[in-house]
């Protein structure tokens, strides 16, 4: 695949990937950056301006947690707008990715 279409589709899915990863549970970003690194290939610097930005509209707040490695560490957590945010782009993600693979079953 050609890497402008890989990062293209990799950060229109990067917002909805964070916040399925806050869903269960709260993290903080190094983890977040890591897990997505792992699974989808995404870089360690695109994580902290996306979690500033999600911080600033809203969708998570942050707290510190005491670490016995080093200076604390700031958690992210979904809020209630977060939460909801997370449900409709998913169903979105659903209905989008399915079409998709609809017209792809059908491409020769």
């Amino acid at each position: 695949m050609p890497e402008a279409i890989e990062i293209q589709l990799k950060k229109g899915a990067l917002e909805l990937c964070v916040l399925a990863l806050l869903s269960p549970k709260d993290g903080y970003a190094y983890e977040i950056a890591a897990r997505l690194a792992d699974e989808i290939g995404m870089g360690e610097g695109t994580i902290y301006p996306l979690m500033r930005r999600l911080q600033s509209d809203g969708l998570v707040e942050t707290y510190l947690v005491e670490s016995s490695a080093g200076p604390p560490r700031k958690y992210y957590k979904l809020t209630e707008a977060g939460r909801a945010s997370f449900t409709s782009q998913k169903a979105a993600w659903a209905s989008f990715s399915g079409a998709v693979e609809s017209i792809l079953g059908g491409a020769q």
